[in-house]
């Protein structure tokens, strides 16, 4: 079976036949959510062919039929385009592999992490890997900095930190985010040995990333808000953001924040008072070339 099959699978499972218009018959439903012959009617496909889709035995859906697909699965805009995806991944017979991303972050990026102090941030690499934080980000993730450089990624410690379950006050959500976040990841690019391993490990080690992970939830983590039990500075609700490292090879820079003057302001100023000493960096720094260097 293919990705794109399971996905179909998983995500067929998800909808009740209420949920579309259809009614839930008698008798009891062997499936907790559509049956195969529900949604190929939904999408206008035959039963014969759907089938084929799903065991992966037909590869070339048109893109009017994954769009139907989509529009019967009630799949949002993300959700949609990473079908498409992977619908193209199943036509193609020999993809490309893709470089291991790097894990150097430029000086220049270092020295941002010190203009946003007392604001808790840090770098992640596409995997969610720390590559870089200032003083308040790597204390924010509490008992992270116990661990080896190498194994700090915070979807490692969503799920593997002991620590990780007291400090989000909500963390099934938070669990739900890391590991839909990964399945986008998969849908570009599902062969890479960074997600692989990392996937590979966390359903080993975790019950819960496997429940999770069989979901094919799809989401791209961007802004929000957090609300943390922190043990050094009690519970704040913090703002943050996600943005994308230009020429970083997927490296996403996240900010926490507070409006100025408040409560979870001065607990965010002092979670970065807490800790002395400027941004640390996990991975390779990047030097600089003579022409950065100038003005």
């Amino acid at each position: 079976m293919t990705e794109f099959g399971k996905f179909l699978r998983a995500r067929r499972g998800e909808v009740r036949p209420a949920d579309v218009g259809l009614p839930a018959g008698t008798g009891t439903r062997r499936t907790p959510g559509l049956r195969r012959e529900e949604l190929a009617a939904l999408a206008g496909v035959s039963i014969d062919y759907y089938i084929r889709l799903e065991r992966g035995k037909e590869t070339h859906p048109s893109p009017s039929v994954v769009e139907a697909l989509a529009d019967a699965l009630r799949l949002n805009q993300e959700e949609s385009g990473f079908l498409h995806e992977l619908a193209a991944r199943a036509a193609r017979r020999a993809p490309e592999p893709r470089p291991r991303p790097s894990r150097r972050v430029r000086p220049t990026v270092t020295q941002l992490l010190e203009t946003l102090r007392p604001n808790p941030a840090y770098v992640v690499s596409r995997t969610n890997d720390l590559l870089a934080a200032n003083p308040g980000g790597l204390r924010l993730l509490h008992g992270i900095a116990d661990w080896p450089e190498r194994q700090r990624n915070t979807v490692r410690y969503t799920f593997l930190h002991p620590a990780a379950r007291e400090l989000w006050a909500d963390w099934e959500q938070k669990a739900k985010g890391c590991v839909a976040q990964l399945r986008a990841i998969a849908g570009t690019d599902p062969d890479a040995p960074d997600l692989a391993a990392l996937v590979g490990e966390l359903i080993v080690k975790s019950p819960d990333f496997n429940r999770l992970w069989e979901r094919y939830e799809v989401h791209t983590i961007g802004d929000g808000e957090k609300t943390l039990r922190h043990p050094e500075v009690g519970t704040m609700t913090l703002s943050h953001e996600g943005l994308s490292l230009n020429r970083a090879q997927g490296q996403r820079l996240i900010i926490y924040m507070a409006p100025p003057g408040s409560p979870d302001h001065d607990k965010m100023t002092l979670l970065d008072l807490a800790t002395s000493g400027p941004s640390v960096s996990s991975g390779e720094t990047a030097p600089v070339s003579p022409s950065r260097r100038q003005g």
